[in-house]
């Protein structure tokens, strides 16, 4: 593998720097003994919902933007799992996507990363992304937020990633892209970027896809490796 330096640092945002299943509290509020199973079906539905969006997308279907997506796919949930949880409760649960809690070690990371550029490149609308970056106090560590609105598409796609080299104006293997979505870092390793992998659940490398240059347990580790290239 080449050594040679990452001058870039892009992060997705849900799931890598952001817990998603940190609204599981809340729909335990809402649900009580529930709270879990709604948070997990709630997230698997809201991502194929991205990938099913992207794949019909045409005249005659307009991409539904990730506040939508993920309202559509919280109404699946709480259908699924047959829950009474009314219209203003599920608005009001959709917005805990606005309130997400960080990882406890996204901030000391970011730090770790400087003086490189440190962007987010997330499926998420810029009205939702801004909130959260605000509330977490992560304004001072980031560099930027580059939303998949401004491609039309949400990520795996290679319009996505673009996004990042045409922003950063590096080539796309001096840019470390971390995710912790396993899709997400083999699309990002087949774009051509130098993708880092935050396995946390210990799950298997993906299948269909090159895997990625490294497979870490944390956000500290990313920064174990980007310093040290």
């Amino acid at each position: 593998m080449s050594r040679s330096a990452l001058s870039a640092c892009i992060f997705d945002a849900y799931g890598t720097l952001f817990d998603v299943y940190a609204v599981a509290a809340r729909a335990e509020a809402l649900a009580p003994g529930h709270g879990a199973d709604l948070a997990r079906v709630w997230r698997a539905k809201q991502i194929e919902y991205t990938w099913l969006a992207s794949l019909m997308t045409s005249p005659g279907y307009a991409r539904p933007d990730f506040a939508a997506v993920t309202a559509m796919a919280l109404d699946y949930a709480i259908a699924a799992l047959v829950l009474p949880i009314e219209a203003d409760a599920r608005a009001s649960l959709a917005r805990e996507y606005e309130r997400l809690a960080p990882y406890a070690d996204a901030r000391a990371t970011l730090e770790r990363l400087a003086p490189r550029p440190r962007w987010i490149l997330s499926n998420g609308t810029r009205a939702m992304l801004d909130p959260l970056v605000t509330g977490a106090r992560l304004g001072d560590v980031l560099d930027g937020v580059i939303s998949v609105d401004d491609a039309g598409v949400y990520k795996p796609s290679p319009r996505v990633y673009a996004l990042a080299v045409d922003r950063l104006r590096l080539a796309p293997e001096a840019i470390a892209f971390v995710s912790a979505n396993a899709w997400d870092a083999a699309g990002a390793q087949a774009f051509g970027f130098t993708a880092i992998w935050i396995n946390r659940a210990e799950a298997p490398v993906e299948r269909h896809a090159p895997p990625p240059a490294y497979t870490v347990g944390s956000l500290a580790e990313v920064a174990d490796i980007v310093t040290s290239r």
